[in-house]
């Protein structure tokens, strides 16, 4: 009975020593422990076990890290599919940190590589091999987290004591021997920011007051020279230095606050003068409004880079309700935005999408076009049953409360796309016959 030959396992030995010397004597620890793992894989050549050509000798790099010349060809040799298995004289050849060996075992599995050490006898073709794996790797998993204990701990301990421990500091300060240094000028914008809010009370109007006086924010030059410029002070910068309780000369560190810990900026009495302003939250004050004052399209239209327009009123001193749609530009930078979208008033933006709207549901091409896509999806549609719903729906439309007309807008339209040379309402295919079915069950 003839049997098939083992597959072939090509074998690479890596070897390595910390330190240079006797290196250059005739026989040395690299030459003892190549030869051990020649002797090995000759053992195993019943197995189909073969060497490799080329030697993968680090003399005179630890072990504490991955930075080896022969370690890198190694990985190269593996992730190109030249090496079946890797054999040392001992694990801590290959590396002394459980972390790196962990790492180097995800590789060595990516590519269906084995390991073994020849003196201690590892080796993860076997299941006993594999056991001593697993405890290992959960031996690394328990340093990494102990590691990340240790640092967590040390940004505590530092952070108490005043140390900076993140990049670049807050518009306002500088670092100096890892501790937080008032830069003045920088300071002055800081302060101008706070004392400005006091009075004015809007971020909005700080932020266009910052753009006139062309405030800018921190500009920084990182360890590797790259330089980054100060942009100008927008309503997103003025939030985040309004909110930014540094400038009290307090550190946080996630719900711990330590005090006292570098000069402040900004006194407390300023301080909270501008958290009693934004204790009325402007953007919970607005959802509010916005929510008792209906707006048709609301949800529904888009500007043509497919960003939301955004509904927004207000009430003048005559009782007089002004309702519009903004872009998010405009929302953000006022009269400052440089939207191709003007301030859009609702009255005219919902009577002009209503007349085109009641006008192209009845058209016979609109009826035609909505049954035959929505058929490809349900094939039991009913022409008829459409344009009966299509016809009720723009006699009653005028008798309709305002949320039952969002309501209908929500239903048939996907979304209308505002231009400032056009515009397209894009209807849901199904909605025609959502409506339909709910005409006949109000009908019913």
């Amino acid at each position: 009975m003839n049997t098939l030959p083992p597959k072939r396992q090509r074998c690479a030995v890596y070897t390595r020593v910390s330190t240079e010397e006797g290196l250059g004597q005739a026989y040395t620890s690299i030459d003892a422990q190549r030869d051990s793992g020649e002797a090995y894989i000759a053992s195993r050549r019943s197995e189909g076990w073969i060497p490799v050509g080329d030697y993968y000798d680090d003399g005179g790099y630890s072990g504490g890290n991955l930075e080896r010349p022969a370690l890198k060809r190694l990985l190269d040799d593996i992730r190109a599919g030249k090496i079946d298995i890797v054999v040392t004289y001992k694990i801590d050849r290959l590396t002394r940190s459980l972390f790196d060996f962990a790492e180097l075992f995800k590789i060595l599995e990516e590519h269906n590589v084995t390991f073994v050490a020849v003196t201690q006898h590892f080796n993860t073709t076997d299941a006993m091999g594999r056991m001593v794996l697993n405890i290992m790797l959960t031996f690394a998993q328990f340093e990494r987290e102990l590691t990340a204990e240790r640092i967590r701990d040390k940004f505590l301990a530092s952070k108490k004591k005043g140390l900076w421990m993140h990049g670049v500091p807050p518009l306002g300060y500088d670092v100096k021997e890892r501790r937080l240094a008032i830069n003045g000028p920088e300071a002055e914008v800081v302060r101008w920011v706070f004392q400005s809010f006091a009075q004015e009370r809007s971020m909005q109007k700080v932020a266009e007051l910052a753009t006139h006086a062309e405030h800018r924010n921190k500009a920084w030059t990182s360890a590797a020279g790259r330089h980054t410029p100060g942009k100008v002070l927008d309503k997103g910068a003025i939030h985040k230095i309004l909110h930014n309780r540094t400038y009290l000369g307090h550190l946080k560190h996630k719900d711990t606050e330590f005090e006292n810990t570098h000069p402040p900026i900004i006194d407390a009495a300023l301080w909270e003068k501008t958290r009693e302003i934004l204790a009325v939250n402007a953007h919970a004050r607005t959802n509010h409004s916005r929510a008792n004052v209906a707006f048709l399209l609301k949800g529904l239209l888009f500007d043509s880079d497919g960003a939301a327009l955004t509904p927004w009123h207000t009430t003048k001193r005559n009782g007089q309700l002004y309702r519009y749609y903004l872009s998010k530009e405009l929302m953000d930078r006022g009269k400052l935005a440089r939207s191709p979208l003007p301030r859009l008033p609702a009255n005219e933006l919902e009577s002009m999408v209503v007349r085109q709207f009641r006008r192209i549901i009845q058209s016979p091409e609109m009826i035609q076009a909505t049954l035959s896509a929505a058929r490809f999806q349900d094939t039991a549609l009913d022409e008829a049953q459409i344009t009966v719903a299509m016809r009720q729906m723009d006699r009653i439309w005028d008798s309709l409360f305002p949320a039952e007309q969002q309501l209908i807008a929500r239903q048939l339209i996907e979304k209308i796309i505002v231009a400032p040379e056009r515009l397209e309402i894009r209807f849901h295919p199904l909605g025609i016959q959502l409506l339909a079915d709910d005409l006949q069950r109000h009908a019913a």
